[in-house]
C-alpha cells in the first residue's frame, strides 16, 4: 500500500493507475461497441428498405467509438489533481491536457460531418448523376466531394487549432507575407488545375473512353482537378497531370465512327491480268458479305509495280460497334483462304540472277 500511496506530480500511483484504467475502459468500451455495431447494428439495418442507415453505420462507427476514447480521457485527465497558480489559475499542463481533448473532439465532429455528407451524397446524389444522360456531372461529382470535404476538414482543423490557443490571424498573415513564394512554387499545380477545367469545358473526352496522349494508350477512368487517370491497355493505372493535355494533341479512339484499315496485296510477276481483276473482284465480294465492313468507303485498286510484285492496294472501315481485331482476322482469312482456292500466288522478296559465261 506504501507504493500506491506515492505521490508522482501532485497525484498518488493509485490515482494515476484508476485514471490509466478509465482510459483502458474507454478502449475496452469502444471495442464493444464496434463489435455490437458490426454484427448486430449493420444486421438491423440490412433488413430496412433504404441504403442510407446501412451508410450511415458504416460511415460513422469508427468516429462514434473515437468519440468514446475520448471521453475517457476527459473523465481520466479531470480525475487527477493539478496544483493551481497563487491565484487560483488552472495549471498549464492541466488546461493543455484539456485543450487537446477539446482539439479531438473538435476533428471528431468533422470527421462525422465529412462521412455524413458523403453518405449523404452516395444515397441520393450519385443515383441520379447515373440516371442523367449527361457525362459531365459523373465527371464533376467526384470533384466536388473531394472539394467539400476539403472544406470541412480546413474549417475543422482551423477551429481545432483556434481552441488549443494557436493565433489564426497571425498565421493567415504570416501565410500572406509567403504568398508569392508559394505561388511560385505552386505554378505547375495551378497550370494542373487549369488543365483540368479545359478538360471540363472542352470535353475532348469522357470517362470511359479510349484516348491516346503523349505516346500513351489507355480508358480514361477518372477525371481529377490536377490529374487524369487512365488505365492502360497492358492494365496499368496511368496518372497523367492535366496540364499534359493542354502541351500534346489527344486522339480520342473511343470517338472515331469507322476504324480504318489499309492493306498492301503484293502478287507475283507470273499473275495475268485476269487474274489481277479476279483478285480485286473477290476482295469487293469480302468486303460485301462482311457485316461489320462500310462498304461504301471501300477502295481496292492495282496501285504499283513493285521490286518483287504487282501491288494491290485494299482499302477498308470497320464500324464503330464491330470487333476491330475479329474483324481483321476473318477478312485476312477469308482473303488467304478464296486466293488459295482460286491458285492466286502472293509474292515474296525474290531476285534473279544472270550468269555471264566467259570462254
Amino acid at each position: 500500500m506504501d507504493f500506491l500511496d506515492k505521490i508522482y506530480y501532485h497525484n498518488t500511483v493509485l490515482e494515476w493507475s484508476i485514471a490509466l484504467g478509465i482510459i483502458l475502459g474507454g478502449i475496452i468500451v469502444a471495442k464493444v461497441l464496434y463489435w455490437f455495431t458490426s454484427t448486430v447494428m449493420k444486421k438491423i439495418t440490412a433488413k430496412t428498405k433504404t441504403q442510407l442507415d446501412d451508410l450511415l453505420i458504416d460511415k460513422l462507427e469508427k468516429p462514434v467509438i473515437f468519440i468514446v476514447i475520448i471521453a475517457a480521457y476527459y473523465w481520466a485527465v479531470s480525475y487527477l489533481n493539478f496544483p493551481t497558480g497563487p491565484g487560483g489559475e488552472i495549471n498549464h499542463m492541466e488546461k493543455f491536457l484539456f485543450k487537446l481533448s477539446t482539439f479531438a473532439i473538435v476533428i471528431d465532429i468533422t470527421w462525422m460531418i465529412s462521412r455524413i455528407l458523403d453518405a449523404l451524397v452516395e444515397e441520393y446524389v450519385v443515383p441520379l448523376t447515373e440516371k442523367s444522360e449527361s457525362d459531365f456531372d459523373d465527371q464533376v461529382l467526384p470533384i466536388m466531394r473531394k472539394g467539400i470535404r476539403a472544406v470541412i476538414w480546413i474549417m475543422g482543423i482551423i477551429i481545432g487549432m483556434d481552441n488549443l490557443g494557436i493565433d489564426i490571424t497571425a498565421m493567415i498573415a504570416g501565410l500572406g507575407i509567403g504568398g508569392l513564394a508559394l505561388a511560385l512554387a505552386a505554378q505547375d499545380m495551378v497550370k494542373n488545375i487549369f488543365g483540368g477545367i479545359m478538360i471540363f469545358l472542352d470535353k475532348p473526352f469522357k470517362i470511359g473512353e479510349r484516348i491516346q496522349i503523349d505516346g500513351f494508350d489507355g480508358t480514361v477512368e477518372e477525371v481529377g482537378l490536377r490529374s487524369t487517370r487512365v488505365r492502360t491497355l497492358e492494365g496499368r493505372l496511368l496518372i497523367i497531370n492535366n496540364s499534359t493535355f493542354s502541351d500534346n494533341t489527344v486522339v480520342n479512339v473511343s470517338a472515331e465512327h469507322t476504324r480504318k484499315v489499309v492493306l498492301n496485296l503484293g502478287m507475283t510477276y507470273d499473275t495475268t491480268p485476269e487474274q489481277m481483276q479476279q483478285s480485286m473482284d473477290i476482295l469487293k465480294e469480302i468486303v460485301i458479305a462482311h457485316p461489320a465492313i462500310e462498304t461504301e468507303d471501300a477502295s481496292i485498286g492495282f496501285n504499283a509495280y513493285g521490286d518483287f510484285a504487282l501491288g494491290i492496294l485494299f482499302v477498308y472501315r470497320i464500324k464503330k460497334e464491330g470487333d476491330i481485331l475479329q474483324t481483321q482476322t476473318e477478312i485476312n482469312l477469308e482473303i488467304l483462304k478464296r486466293f488459295n482456292a482460286e491458285g492466286l500466288e502472293f509474292a515474296f522478296p525474290t531476285q534473279t540472277i544472270f550468269k555471264k559465261e566467259m570462254a
